[in-house]
């Protein structure tokens, strides 16, 4: 069984030799470990570190493109260079290279799909109290969105086997985290979660500049990610606020009607009946999307099928180049 751990790297020459350098390379149940390094666009010397530190393959992008592409990159080439199990961790050594020992072997044992490396997030003391609540708050709504049992919903710490990375697909140029756990989630695979540990922190976060961003931009992914799955239930919800909001203001007509005071709450019934239309229209787009979705659906099973015809066994005469790759070195 070959492991191949990613590395998705953006100006990391400071903090990669010791990331690298902290991935154990013998595991139970795993034959061969590999490192990768997906290069995004870095503008320091994170490619000739990469080979230095002992780096078995190094791909990299033209320009930065942001870690959602990354990390779809580094799934494929891991793909293709025959990857059985697939472990994405970070560049800057937050999370520890000894707890991917951990991290394999449920699916080492066939026991999932999908493993979240959960970090102890009250007792980082990096973490301000603020981000805390929101780490908690955030992995809430992504249980419920995603239908898994993840307590750490933003942790990029992960492994995946080979049928997941099949499947697995990103739409989003933000991140990654959420989107594929509510994939996963919605399509079925087995998703779990071991504790893990972390590193003091090193640098701060590159991948949003303020906490409100963060939000704005989880809670639009979330959204989308779940319009796509759930998108009945989705526009049923708009659909079910609006009615309520039509039927208080039609009801609060007839009060005012019944006391004879109704000529003067004529607007009250030109708004209900709009948002009865919008209800109405919210209902049909959920019917519409409902059908599209369905048709999605099995255009993502085809997708898999293709992956897997494309990168089965590892053979690379099987397969053309990562897709949008420009690929400056690549070691044995």
């Amino acid at each position: 069984m070959k492991l191949i751990v990613q590395i998705p790297c953006l100006n990391e020459e400071e903090t990669l030799p010791q990331t690298i350098a902290d991935i154990p390379r013998e595991i139970e149940g795993i034959d061969e470990v590999e490192i990768l390094v997906i290069d995004d666009g870095s503008s320091d010397r994170t490619i000739e570190v990469a080979r230095e530190a002992g780096a078995e393959h190094v791909i990299s992008f033209a320009q930065n493109r942001g870690l959602a592409s990354a990390w779809s990159a580094g799934m494929d080439e891991a793909l293709r260079l025959g990857a059985d199990v697939i472990v994405n961790t970070d560049a800057d050594n937050q999370y520890r290279g000894e707890c991917i020992r951990d991290l394999v072997q449920p699916i080492v044992r066939d026991e999932a799909d999908m493993v979240v490396g959960a970090r102890p997030i009250d007792d980082i003391q990096e973490f301000s109290w603020t981000k805390k609540r929101l780490q908690r708050l955030g992995s809430w709504v992504v249980r419920k969105v995603s239908d898994t049992e993840i307590s750490d919903a933003t942790s990029g710490f992960r492994a995946y086997s080979r049928d997941a990375a099949y499947e697995l697909a990103v739409v989003s140029r933000f991140t990654y985290t959420h989107e594929t756990l509510i994939q996963a989630g919605r399509t079925g695979l087995a998703v779990t979660e071991v504790p893990i540990e972390t590193n003091p922190k090193t640098r701060p976060s590159r991948l949003f500049r303020s906490i409100p961003e963060y939000i704005r931009r989880s809670v639009n992914t979330i959204l989308r990610i779940y319009g796509l799955y759930e998108p009945l239930a989705f526009f049923n919800v708009v659909a079910g606020v609006l009615f309520i909001l039509s039927a208080i203001l039609g009801v609060r007509y007839v009060y005012f009607a019944a006391i004879g005071e109704g000529t003067g709450h004529v607007q009250s019934v030109i708004a209900a009946a709009v948002l009865l239309m919008l209800s109405g229209q919210s209902f049909a787009l959920g019917m519409l999307a409902d059908l599209i979705a369905a048709n999605r659906k099995l255009i993502q099973d085809t997708r898999a099928r293709v992956r897997e015809m494309q990168f089965s066994g590892g053979d690379t005469k099987h397969s053309s180049r990562p897709l949008q790759l420009t690929r400056r070195g690549e070691y044995p």
